[in-house]
């Protein structure tokens, strides 16, 4: 479990990247969505130790201070961003060399990770297109089944079926015992996988919170009229797509893009007020 409590991170004295956000994220797959500059990269750098958290128990794993650099957390804690590179140059020196350190790593996981992309794993990875270069790395790290594994815009430079797949490696990789949070603007690709979502704007927290009470409390509708109770409606191709309060007889998925843009809006408080209260 990551708790955050009054989690605050300056880059100098005057760019504020994070400001007093408190939560609690439990195990499950966790969506974090935010516009460019909203603190999401800063926010995942500070949960895996990379930069320090402030004040310096603000932000903890398992109760663990994260700014304490310490081995089991350090260990049980991975980061994978959108330009990262290996040392190694396969997979199969990954596994010989890095994965020792991770004693949740699965070796049969891996291989059948790396089948489901058309790979051996003893392919140079220098030499791969930018596609297939993460293809090799994210069936590896989903191998790795860190207790915290933080995802930066993984789907990046996958193609259609790549995505796909890595969806459903995704969906089949990750244990009870995990948590995953994934900052991604390609929210279709994760639209049935997700069990909770967190955003910020502007460094704040505008909310973290299970799909599953999100669901409860709002409604996602589309029809050809405008509803007359919406708390937010945007128009596309001749439809209304809207979020209206749910008074437990609606049963509807999460619209991720309407639910970020009504978070955006002017109508954000109507939106949160139906959430919160």
């Amino acid at each position: 479990m990551i708790t955050l409590d009054n989690l605050s991170y300056r880059y100098g004295k005057n760019l504020v990247a994070l400001d007093g956000i408190s939560a609690t994220i439990p195990t499950g797959i966790h969506l974090l969505l935010g516009e460019n500059g909203s603190g999401k990269t800063t926010l995942l750098h500070v949960i895996a130790g990379l930069r320090l958290a402030v004040p310096s128990d603000s932000c903890l794993i398992d109760g663990v201070p994260t700014a304490s650099r310490s081995l089991p957390v350090s260990a049980e804690t991975f980061i994978y961003t959108d330009s990262m590179t290996f040392p190694y140059k396969t997979i199969a020196e990954m596994e010989r060399y890095h994965a020792p350190f991770y004693p949740t790593f699965s070796a049969e996981q891996l291989h059948r990770n790396l089948e489901a992309f058309g790979m051996t794993g003893r392919e140079p990875i220098d030499r791969f297109s930018l596609g297939n270069r993460k293809k090799a790395q994210l069936a590896y790290i989903l191998a790795l089944r860190p207790k915290v594994l933080l995802l930066d815009e993984p789907a990046n430079g996958l193609d259609i079926s790549a995505r796909d797949t890595f969806i459903r490696m995704l969906a089949e990789n990750v244990s009870e015992e995990q948590t995953v949070i994934v900052s991604t603007h390609v929210v279709f690709d994760f639209q049935n996988i997700v069990d909770g979502v967190i955003v910020l704007s502007h460094g704040r927290l505008v909310l973290s919170m299970p799909v599953w009470e999100i669901t409860d409390r709002i409604a996602f509708v589309s029809d050809s009229m405008p509803p007359a109770n919406a708390l937010f409606m945007q128009q596309y191709l001749g439809r209304f797509n809207a979020i209206v309060p749910n008074d437990g007889t609606v049963q509807s998925d999460i619209d991720y893009v309407v639910f970020y843009n009504a978070l955006q809006s002017a109508n954000r408080d109507s939106v949160l007020n139906s959430l919160l209260n």
